[in-house]
């Protein structure tokens, strides 16, 4: 006798595991949102680290300067140059007030290595003239150029012996000629044209005026009666325009910008550093570029 058995076995149900291409889409979509929102959160606060070391360099050239003039009993010269007005150009001594003061910034050994019976431009600078300085430059630069630069004038005019800022051709300027007062008179200030001859040249490359607005792309020039010097004009310009062409005139300054919306960072006399707005009204703006106009400037 045979016995036979039979079995039937069911296949083992199978669980399900991974994504779908809809969820994972879903997935990616959220994960998108998320980025978005999240991201400006994160440049808001980079931008405002930025800002923070950026008014911390600019405080440690403002002491510098105050450091020089009481140690001088005057503030250094913007530019030092046999003959003015300053051109923007590779030509001539121009030693800049920045190489005046590295001593004062714990950067003596550059200051020594620069010979200063040679020309900002001398072979024998090059060296120091290539010299990254940190506390020259806002973190927001995406450029390897310095970021400060002295107050020269208040309208737009060429570097010269008559300027009425306190960092200029040949200056001298001592605390007691500051009339309007230390505190209402800007020392220094942001802007972003470029290095061009860099930090140790006293042309435009370390100085600058408040004859144009303030974060101004286009060069544009305050409008009104004797708001610039003509001998910086491009031709068949007129007040309230430059344009581009402004800036190819040698004897061509500019005024101050940053990198910073809104506004840029400003060192006064007395030591202290302002964000000021760059919707500040005209009058103000240029009463606080003037040593001693007399404007009365109660805030800003």
């Amino acid at each position: 006798m045979s016995i036979s058995c039979s079995f039937s076995r069911k296949a083992p149900l199978r669980t399900r595991s991974g994504f779908t291409l809809i969820e994972l889409l879903v997935v990616i979509a959220i994960i998108a949102i998320l980025i978005a929102l999240l991201l400006p959160a994160v440049q808001q606060a980079r931008e405002a680290a930025h800002r923070s070391s950026c008014k911390n360099n600019l405080m440690q050239v403002n002491i510098a300067l105050q450091n020089y003039e009481m140690a001088h009993n005057v503030l250094p010269s913007g530019s030092v140059n046999p003959t003015g007005p300053v051109r923007n150009e590779s030509k001539g001594y121009h030693v800049s007030w920045v190489l005046q003061i590295l001593p004062y910034l714990d950067e003596r050994v550059a200051f020594n290595k620069f010979d200063f019976n040679e020309s900002a431009y001398a072979p024998v600078n090059k060296q120091v003239a290539e010299y990254r300085i940190l506390s020259l430059r806002c973190p927001s630069n995406p450029t390897p150029g310095h970021s400060y630069a002295g107050m020269q004038n208040d309208v737009e005019a060429p570097i010269d012996v008559n300027n009425n800022g306190v960092l200029f051709l040949n200056s001298s300027v001592r605390y007691d000629e500051i009339l309007d007062g230390c505190s209402k008179t800007i020392f220094i200030g942001e802007f972003i044209e470029g290095n061009q001859r860099g930090w140790v040249s006293g042309t435009r490359s370390t100085l600058r005026n408040a004859g144009t607005q303030l974060n101004s792309r286009e060069l544009t020039y305050f409008s009104g009666k004797a708001k610039f010097d003509e001998r910086t004009q491009p031709e068949n310009s007129t007040n309230g325009s430059g344009g581009s062409q402004a800036s190819q005139n040698p004897l061509y300054v500019g005024g101050f910008s940053s990198y910073h919306m809104g506004g840029a960072h400003f060192g006064l006399g007395d030591g202290s550093v302002r964000f000021i707005s760059e919707n500040i009204d005209e009058g103000i703006y240029q009463a606080l570029a003037n040593r001693h106009d007399g404007q009365l400037i109660s805030d800003f």
